[in-house]
């Protein structure tokens, strides 16, 4: 049975769960996040693996790219990532990615750039079980009105996050 190895890493927003497969990082939330058991299971089901913890060469440049993240020194990550997903998930997800550090978005606007205005509810639904927090910076999405909402790892955690990216200042 195929690997999925597994190690807690360190941030100044607290201690997540990083998982890695040889493609790439497949995996990456903070450990306090609610049905984390959960999303263990998806993972392993649907790569058909086992998680195990695990060291891998992924981590290293992860850890180091994170670090420089926070130390506000990166604004892009090139670890590579593996995503698991449907087709409309992996549309959405590449979405984020291009939402520039220092911006944001509503998910108006993402149903839009996905030439579908009214999918906002999908748009947010597939934000919400994106795996790869930080990396894949669902963070960067906002409420129409401005507002802060919907972020798995807590409202608080987007709130420092865009802090940290100058997208908001409170």
């Amino acid at each position: 049975m195929k690997i999925i190895h597994l190690k807690t890493v360190t941030t100044p927003l607290g201690d997540m769960f990083a998982c890695a497969v040889d493609e790439g990082i497949c995996l990456l939330e903070f450990t306090d996040r609610k049905n984390m058991e959960k999303q263990f299971k998806s993972l392993s089901k649907s790569l058909n693996a086992e998680i195990t913890e695990k060291d891998h060469p992924h981590f290293t440049q992860l850890e180091n790219e994170l670090k420089e993240y926070f130390e506000e020194k990166r604004n892009t990550f090139e670890v590579p990532l593996f995503i698991t997903g449907t087709e409309f998930q992996a549309k959405v997800w590449q979405l984020l990615r291009e939402i520039p550090m220092g911006e944001t978005r509503t998910y108006k606007q993402q149903s839009e750039f996905l030439g579908n205005p009214k999918a906002i509810r999908a748009v947010g639904t597939a934000n919400g079980i994106n795996k790869i927090a930080i990396l894949i910076p669902c963070h960067r999405v906002i409420g129409s009105n401005g507002e802060l909402v919907g972020y798995a790892g807590g409202i608080w955690r987007k709130q420092k996050l865009l802090e940290l990216e100058k997208a908001i200042l409170f």
